[in-house]
């Protein structure tokens, strides 16, 4: 490595806070970190981009043509844009097929029929090239809440359909998502409502509808603190038997078969079809469960109907999900009247609407502590996916997505496969060093991962040319194009070395760098010399963004 670069990775990983840790070799002898590091804070009376800000929390990376319509439109008018936007789907992978549809040993008709492989590919292709930023990166959130995985449930056409479901509702009603996800068949495989039946009901669901996807286990105010009875205890939100007389409530549900087969015909479970009545399953008897009484008698749509609701219409779920929502957009640490906000929009929309996702994303954007954050609490760590995608679209990538989705397991982070109905990483993991602050990413972001982060930074920069192998469509993929950087635009700055830099600090650091951070990247890209002048210009970029995006900073959405 050349001088210039080690002193500018030193430069950025000192400055600010930003350092920490010990130091190990990278693919070009650069400094490492490998223990968690302080979340950086900019130079005092720096005064950080906004609308770089604004793409960091509601897209999956600022490019400078995203840059520029927020800044044309401003914040609202962004929004307004956004909400109307489409481009990203997964409905036409929604194919069901039965499970005997493979020949024996047909490993690429298994990984199109049978992974999550080509529906990780396209959520990454979206990512990076789709229009609808915002709408995907709320599936995207919605998704790490309501968790069904490959690692449960091995079905092409069930995790298209489980997550076409955030994208479609991900600006509607969260009721009509909690309706949708309980007559979902791959979650009702997943978490077992599938075939619950009276006499025997499975309780898993039940549990977890409470526990992760509305209401959360103990009683919340408004603003999220935690309510407790009169010896410090928290209250909890629900009972044993409240899971119980749920259980009973959802049961006599089954698959949709292919085809029309018969339902005793269990190769051929349709997963991307809701789920059908079974009523000779159901438990038509009465059920009671966090106030509510359904009737003996009453049918099991209206079963579903009230447990949806009373979980829905629940005092905690307004915080619960604000909380959730505010942690995957903009900081794991809002302050208790934060939350109250946006819980409060949750309860009325202000048009008497409760569960509005639109005003609910709407009101944590435009919040005084998304827009203009106090103190050094503020933004949150990059998870290893929204890493890699803030990188690519820095850079330009066409892609299909093959390449994202194989190198997202190395980090612990292989979408649609999370290891459990907890997710990859808690909301409320605590940021290391710190006795209050929380960090969920920080569980994913270990010494060995930092390692790996830093490899792919460097395989995709310094040794990002669009010939590289992993970057080669896949044969035994149909339609698969393969994935390149573009570095036309990087290309383009030829000799002026201060406008790459300018480029890096507005799309990686939202203009927060130092000058002497500035100065760093500056003379690592122009240490650097050849005689094609095109070349020259891109070796340079590739350099300053390997220097940019291995710094603790990049790693920092302020």
């Amino acid at each position: 490595m050349a001088a210039g670069s080690a002193l500018a990775l030193a430069v950025l990983a000192a400055c600010d806070g930003g350092g920490g840790g010990g130091g190990s070799s990278g693919p070009a002898g650069g400094l490492v970190s490998t223990q968690p590091t302080p979340a950086p804070t900019p130079a005092a009376g720096t005064a950080l981009d906004d609308s770089v800000r604004l793409a960091q929390q509601a897209s999956f990376g600022p490019t400078m043509a995203l840059v520029d319509r927020i800044r044309a439109l401003g914040t609202n008018g962004w929004l307004d844009e956004q909400f109307a936007a489409t481009g990203s789907t997964y409905g036409d992978l929604a194919v069901d097929v039965r499970s005997d549809f493979c020949a024996a040993n047909d490993t690429a008709c298994s990984t199109q029929r049978f992974s999550r492989t080509p529906v990780a590919m396209r959520f990454y292709a979206d990512a990076i090239t789709a229009p609808d930023q915002l709408r995907q990166r709320v599936a995207f959130a919605l998704g790490q809440m309501i968790v069904a995985s490959e690692a449960g449930v091995r079905s092409t056409a069930g995790i298209a359909a489980f997550n076409q479901l955030f994208l479609t509702h991900a600006f509607g009603n969260y009721r009509e998502l909690l309706l949708a996800v309980t007559l979902n068949a791959y979650m009702g495989d997943y978490l077992d409502m599938a075939d619950s039946r009276k006499g025997t009901p499975s309780e898993n669901y039940a549990r977890e509808f409470l526990q992760l996807f509305s209401m959360g286990p103990d009683k919340l105010g408004m603003d999220g603190s935690v309510q407790r009875d009169a010896s410090g205890g928290p209250i909890p939100n629900y009972t044993a038997d409240d899971i119980r007389d749920i259980a009973r409530a959802l049961t006599g549900w089954t698959y949709a078969r292919v085809g029309n087969a018969a339902a005793t015909d269990g190769k051929a479970i349709a997963y991307a079809q809701p789920m059908i009545a079974a009523p000779t399953r159901y438990d038509n008897a009465e059920k009671r469960f966090l106030g509510t009484v359904v009737a003996a008698g009453a049918s099991q749509q209206a079963s579903v109907a009230a447990v949806v609701d009373a979980a829905f219409n629940h005092a905690s779920t307004p915080p619960f999900v604000a909380r959730h929502l505010i942690t995957h957009l903009v900081t794991p640490n809002p302050s208790p009247s934060y939350i109250g906000r946006i819980a409060a929009v949750f309860a009325n929309n202000g048009s008497g609407v409760r569960g509005d996702l639109k005003a609910v994303v709407r009101a944590i954007l435009v919040d005084a502590e998304a827009r203009a954050p106090q103190g050094t609490n503020a933004g949150k760590l990059k998870e290893p996916v929204l890493a890699m995608t803030s990188l690519a679209r820095a850079i330009g990538f066409t892609t299909d997505g093959y390449v994202f989705q194989v190198r997202d397991g190395s980090f612990g982070q292989p979408v649609m496969r999370a290891p459990s109905v907890f997710n990859f990483y808690p909301n409320d993991f605590p940021l290391p060093g710190s006795a209050t602050l929380r960090s969920p990413a920080s569980k994913l972001l270990t010494s060995a991962n930092q390692l790996r982060l830093h490899n792919l930074v460097y395989d995709w920069t310094v040794n990002g040319e669009a010939t590289r192998s992993e970057f080669a469509a896949v044969a035994t993929l149909p339609g698969t194009s393969g994935s390149a950087p573009v570095w036309a635009d990087w290309e383009a700055f030829g000799e002026n070395v201060d406008g790459m830099v300018d480029r890096i600090d507005l799309l990686l650091f939202a203009k927060g760098l130092t000058k002497a951070q500035r100065d760093a990247l500056k003379a690592a890209g122009s240490a650097i010399t050849n005689a094609d002048p095109k070349l020259q210009a891109r070796k340079r970029a590739q350099m300053m963004l390997y220097v940019a995006a291995t710094s603790p900073m990049f790693l920092v959405d302020r």
